[in-house]
């Protein structure tokens, strides 16, 4: 049996060595290494593939979020509210701009942003919701965008782990993941279902307007060279990533559908055992599955995630700290009793092995140790 990885880039980079090694010395030969005809041809392709009017490239799916928040305008003491179960940097770019984070609770089934939470947390000083699409899949867009209306706000969707994923409406309509709220950003870091050979990101919207502020944002404010009209940012896609980028991006759809085979492989095993809930899908998006998460109960989680490691199974816990408990974040306002569910899904979720590379073999030796240690 292969060697088990929590993510194969290597097994991957394989398949496709020959189209990358080529582009990548082409870029090199060509000396176009920022906003070179790689990077403008990526980001018509992902317009075709996102059907959506504006890409907006990146250096990271951080600078995205802090760009796009740069570009609503939005003003020091503003309110964002935002899931409490997630990585940082969702969080982080809101302090770094003096706005003033909102955390708030997460639904026990998605692990997406709590719709009910979402409304209290409303105060005449929010400007903006950012949805997070967990794991893959995409939050309850069509309620958020409800609230959105109701009050006024922006919508900012954090799509760093769903790209690829589809949200349908009541009436039957669909939306790529990152393009139903104002503006949407993405990350592709390596390791995400569409991942470069460094960092890079991406910012997305269908509001002319917007996308022509965040187009001088990326590159320190200018439209023209030396002419500064907005106060910017260095924050390029460089003309090598998206060159790999451009040799993924045709591969997005079977790289996550490779990956659903190997969720309903997991699913399928562990559905015998009350020990374990597998992910559930909500019935207005699909599921990339940029992570397989399963929350355990009656089980000691940090003994499995132990005993996997000792197995030679990696795997992991996102997320062990909520952001409302991170030093960095803590804030008076904030009651445990806001964040219920946050507070339990520290303790009882785990992430097992994801990626384009898995095959039978490890499967049934990943789901065998999981069960073996449940029935001990």
């Amino acid at each position: 049996m292969k060697k088990i990885q929590m993510v194969d880039l290597l097994g991957q980079y394989d398949k496709i060595q020959k189209e990358i090694d080529s582009k990548i010395l082409e870029v090199v030969k060509s000396a176009a290494y920022i906003n070179g005809p790689e990077v403008h041809s990526f980001q018509k392709e992902l317009e075709t593939y996102l059907n959506v009017k504006h890409v907006i490239p990146c250096a990271n799916g951080t600078d995205a979020l802090q760009i796009a928040m740069m570009g609503l305008g939005l003003k020091p003491g503003d309110e964002v509210i935002t899931a409490d179960f997630t990585f940082a940097a969702t969080v982080e770019v809101i302090a770094l701009l003096h706005l003033t984070p909102v955390l708030v609770d997460v639904e026990k089934d998605t692990f997406n942003i709590n719709i009910e939470s979402l409304k209290k947390a409303i105060t005449p000083k929010t400007k903006a919701i950012v949805p997070v699409h967990l794991f893959g899949q995409c939050a309850n867009m069509e309620a958020v965008l409800e609230v959105a209306k109701e009050f006024n706000l922006f919508v900012i969707e954090d799509t760093a782990q769903a790209i690829g994923a589809d949200y349908t409406f009541k009436d039957g309509s669909k939306k790529k993941a990152g393009t139903i709220g104002n503006v949407g950003t993405t990350s592709f870091f390596p390791s995400k279902n569409l991942g470069c050979y460094g960092d890079g990101g991406a910012i997305f919207t269908n509001d002319d307007e917007l996308a022509h502020t965040l187009r001088g944002m990326v590159n320190h404010g200018m439209y023209k060279r030396y002419y500064h009209d907005v106060v910017g940012v260095n924050s390029r896609l460089d003309s090598i990533q998206a060159a790999v980028l451009r040799i993924k991006l045709p591969l997005l759809n079977s790289y996550c559908n490779t990956r659903r085979k190997a969720a309903e492989y997991y699913t399928k095993a562990f559905s015998a055992t009350e020990n374990i809930t597998t992910p559930i899908i909500s019935n207005f998006t699909t599921h990339v599955f940029h992570q397989y998460t399963i929350q355990v109960k009656n089980v000691d989680r940090n003994a499995l995630h132990q005993h996997l490691l000792d197995n030679g199974i990696p795997n992991a816990i996102y997320y062990p700290v909520p952001l409302h408990s991170q030093k960095a974040y803590v804030d008076a306002r904030y009651k445990e009793d806001d964040f219920n569910v946050t507070n339990e899904l520290i303790n009882t979720v785990l992430s097992l092995p994801m990626h384009t590379e898995l095959d039978d073999e490890q499967l049934d030796f990943i789901t065998s140790t999981v069960l073996n240690f449940l029935h001990k």
